[in-house]
């Protein structure tokens, strides 16, 4: 039985205030869960699932020691999708980091991206890439907003995500090449990249901030062959990733 202190306390993890006080975000969907209880247990808080998810997942089920049961009307309540999908987890909220420290060859630095979707996608595109480490400037979307935990497909579980004054950040990075996709730059095609470095993503309308763009040491763009005006940061992120990985 879903008690109305529990409905109260999830739907509360829609907003950032709340998360950072109870430190647990909500994680949806069979995939999702069932990946954070398999691979990442010590992530886990609770899980709220459906008598046939149980039945369905007798493995993932009997060792969580803190799983309720709901019907389905009970779990549309306290979920953030359209459709509730069976499953529904808290996850505990990653430790804050005071120290940043570059670590592998490529560290994504994300400007003002607003859109969770986007967010989310960005995130899902550096995990396939292998990237560990993506800063964020703090008024960046929050990372474990449900919309941007749903857009990663478990992505959030495997990536470091830090909210920082990211212009302080990149002028401590002394004698690492700075990569900025803008508009006018040198093409992503033709372009020898150097490792470590610093990709940094702008917001979706304004692009990079001013202060961001004069610490940029190499702008590079995505050579425009049609009429649209401008690319989906998400897919620009794609695209420049795909091509540094190149080299």
């Amino acid at each position: 039985m879903l008690s109305k202190s529990d409905v109260k306390y999830i739907q509360s993890l829609a907003h950032k205030k709340f998360r950072e006080e109870y430190g647990h975000y909500v994680v949806e969907g069979i995939k999702m869960v069932g990946e954070l209880i398999s691979q990442y247990p010590e992530q886990l808080y609770k899980v709220y699932a459906t008598k046939n998810w149980v039945r369905l997942n007798p493995d993932l089920a009997k060792n969580l020691t803190c799983i309720y049961e709901l019907e389905d009307f009970e779990l549309q309540k306290i979920s953030f999708l359209n459709t509730s999908n069976e499953v529904l987890a808290l996850a505990k909220l990653p430790p804050f980091k005071t120290e940043i420290l570059i670590s592998g060859e490529i560290t994504v630095v994300l400007d003002q991206i607003q859109d969770p979707g986007n967010l989310g996608t960005i995130i899902r595109t550096c995990d396939w890439f292998g990237i560990k480490n993506i800063i964020c400037s703090t008024d960046t979307a929050d990372a474990h907003n449900p919309k941007v935990v749903q857009s990663t497909m478990g992505s959030i579980f495997r990536t470091n995500i830090i909210y920082t004054d990211i212009v302080t950040f990149v002028k401590k990075q002394q004698g690492i090449p700075v990569y900025a996709a803008l508009l006018n730059g040198s093409s992503v095609y033709t372009t020898t990249f150097q490792f470590p470095s610093i990709l940094i993503i702008g917001n979706e309308s304004k692009g990079i901030s001013k202060e961001i763009k004069e610490l940029t040491t190499h702008p590079i763009t995505i050579d425009k062959i049609g009429l649209a005006e401008s690319l989906n940061a998400s897919i620009a992120a794609g695209i420049i990733l795909s091509h540094m990985q190149l080299h």
